[in-house]
């Protein structure tokens, strides 16, 4: 039995227990989702998984009686199998609407889900994600806060080589707990898992291949301007299909959409979104990456890079129980910040670069941003992957990944 991870998500699962009727919790597949609800409340609540083939037609079958067969406190585990249900868990909690942490649900495809409860479970349901693990769960640190929020000394580090590791198997907690297992192996059955599951479910999809197909051109295309139409045109799809697919993967966790930030300035700014794999070990199996001399001898050890860095800021947030407020910035004249985070108001520009030899230059983005949106900026950060923390010039800090 190997030691549990302590997620930072915890004190938000268990206050919204305390004022909610009902908690769903979503993610991608294999994000710990299970895991943690047994830990923190498999003593006081049954768990039934729907996933079973004879447990979901039980459910088909006679939803209610399948209600007042499993009464609350319980959790309900991938209820997207079984979507009827939430009619009748609405029915159940309307009986006695003051009492909280009756039902606890999980799934992993957000598109029907979330408008399903929607639909059915308004005002009674918090609804929360739970992503991969973050560096800091990684690294039993669930609960740090970022630089920009609290002045604390931190000497953390991550040698390069360790570092580079990280990044081919990424984040999901079976690899973390299990580092004897092969990460190709595993990326390979995930990807096949999801396609053959979430993806075959969905009435957009047609053809799986084609879809495949799409999945790596995204993920060729990770931190960069995304371009539908030239993948469109690669692929052989119209726009449109694009756009769909796109909901899809977002909707299903695998990627994040960063969206261009804007404000009354007089530029041009960039319209077009970025898109970021969640897990950086899915975006490396994508890509094809299979040892640390292939991946930093390639051309994507830079998006790698920022991929991890945004998707660590994202989770990290979103572990808080909020919609994560992150954004890029570029102009047309080419100036840009990888990543901007709106801290209620207060902008934070952060600069990510792929070196463990920060440089006084590599702060030109920051600056200029700084130089913008004076007003809303606070101190900016240059994260690199060495272990050196020092200053780039007036407010804007160079920090190493760990100390992120």
């Amino acid at each position: 039995m190997h030691d549990y991870i302590q997620r930072s998500i915890e004190p938000v699962l268990k206050k919204a227990i305390k004022q909610f009727p009902a908690v769903v919790l979503t993610g991608p597949r294999q994000a710990g989702k299970t895991t943690i609800l047994k830990k923190l409340f498999g003593s006081s609540y049954q768990y039934i998984s729907l996933e079973p083939p004879d447990v979901r037609a039980a459910a088909a079958s006679d939803p209610r009686g399948f209600i007042n067969l499993y009464p609350p406190p319980i959790i309900f585990d991938e209820i997207q199998y079984a979507p009827d249900l939430l009619f009748y868990i609405k029915e159940k909690i309307d009986e006695n609407r003051s009492k909280y942490g009756q039902y606890i649900l999980t799934g992993s495809q957000n598109i029907l889900l979330s408008q399903h409860v929607a639909e059915t479970l308004a005002g009674r349901a918090a609804t929360l994600r739970l992503f991969p693990l973050s560096y800091t769960e990684i690294s039993n640190r669930p609960f740090k806060s970022f630089p920009w929020e609290e002045k604390t000394e931190d000497r953390s580090s991550l040698p390069l080589k360790d570092f580079w590791k990280l990044m081919l198997r990424g984040s999901y907690p079976e690899l973390t707990e299990h580092p004897e297992k092969d990460s190709t192996l595993w990326h390979g059955s995930y990807i096949q898992t999801y396609l053959e599951r979430d993806v075959r479910s969905l009435r957009q999809i047609g053809d799986l291949t084609q879809f495949q197909i799409f999945l790596r051109a995204v993920a060729a295309n990770s931190s960069q301007l995304l371009q539908m139409s030239d993948i469109a045109s690669d692929i052989g799809v119209s726009v449109n299909t694009i756009k769909t697919w796109l909901g899809i993967l977002e909707a299903t966790y695998q990627i994040i959409i960063l969206r261009p930030y804007f404000s009354n300035i007089n530029k041009r700014l960039v319209k077009t979104p970025k898109v970021y794999f969640t897990d950086v070990g899915t975006l490396c199996y994508l890509t094809g990456l299979k040892d640390v001399d292939h991946l930093l001898s390639g051309p994507m050890a830079g998006a790698i890079v920022e991929t991890y860095v945004v998707s660590e800021i994202y989770k990290r947030l979103s572990n808080r129980g909020t919609e994560p407020q992150i954004y890029f910035w570029r102009t047309s004249a080419g100036a840009e910040v990888d990543i901007l985070v709106d801290d209620q108001g207060t902008l934070i520009p952060v600069e990510v670069k792929a070196t463990a030899t920060p440089k006084p230059q590599m702060a030109s983005g920051v600056r200029s941003i700084q130089k913008d949106l004076k007003k809303q900026i606070t101190n900016g950060y240059v994260i690199h992957i060495g272990d050196m923390q020092l200053p780039l010039g007036e407010q804007v800090t160079a920090l190493p990944f760990a100390q992120l």
